[in-house]
C-alpha cells in the first residue's frame, strides 16, 4: 500500500510541477499567442479551416451558405438577395468549386406541394447566382421539400427556419 501512496505522491509531484514554468512557452504564460510567430510559424490560416477564405467552411460560416423564404413563397428577400451577392463573390473568386442548391419547406401543406415549393426556391437561388455571372454549369439544384427539417416543433419559429435554401458547396469543377 505504501508504494502506491508513494506512487501516487511521485505523479502528483511531477503533474504539478509541469504546470508551475508560466514562462515554458517563450512568455506567453499570459496565455496570449505571442511568442508563436518567430520566424517558424506563419499568420495563415489553416488550409480547410474557416479561417482559410477558399475553403466550403469559410463559405458556410462567414459568407452565408443558406437563405430565408417567407411563407409559400419563393421570391427572394433582400436578405437572400445580400446573402447571394456574397456567395456570387466567393464562387467567382473561387472558380474551382461546385454548388449544389438544396430547396426546403416547412412542414405545412402536402409532400407533393412542398417538393414543388422547395424546387422552386431553389431554382430561385440558381437564377439569381446565374445572373451574377456563375456559369450555370457550376450549379445544380435539388428539392427536399419538407423531408429535412432543421427545427421540428408545430411553430412559427421553427416553420420560419425550415423555409428555406441552402448553398452546397463541393470541389472538382467538370470541364
Amino acid at each position: 500500500m505504501s508504494r502506491i501512496s508513494t506512487a501516487l505522491m511521485l505523479s502528483a509531484a511531477l503533474a504539478v510541477s509541469a504546470c508551475a514554468n508560466a514562462d515554458r512557452f517563450n512568455g506567453m504564460g499570459d496565455g496570449s499567442n505571442a511568442g508563436l510567430n518567430n520566424g517558424s510559424l506563419s499568420n495563415a490560416p489553416v488550409p480547410g479551416s474557416a479561417q482559410d477564405p477558399r475553403s466550403p467552411a469559410y463559405f458556410q460560416q462567414t459568407v452565408g451558405d443558406r437563405v430565408l423564404f417567407l411563407i409559400d413563397q419563393s421570391t427572394l428577400t433582400p436578405e437572400g438577395r445580400a446573402t447571394l451577392d456574397g456567395q456570387a463573390q466567393w464562387l467567382q473568386t473561387n472558380s474551382d468549386y461546385l454548388a449544389v442548391i438544396e430547396g426546403h419547406a416547412d412542414e405545412q401543406g402536402t409532400r407533393e406541394y412542398n417538393l414543388a415549393l422547395g424546387a422552386r426556391r431553389a431554382s430561385a437561388v440558381q437564377q439569381y447566382l446565374i445572373s451574377k455571372g456563375i456559369s450555370p454549369s457550376r450549379l445544380k439544384f435539388v428539392s427536399y421539400g419538407k423531408e429535412r427539417p432543421i427545427a421540428i416543433c408545430s411553430e412559427e419559429a421553427c416553420y420560419a427556419k425550415n423555409r428555406r435554401a441552402v448553398t452546397i458547396i463541393s470541389a472538382g469543377l467538370t470541364s
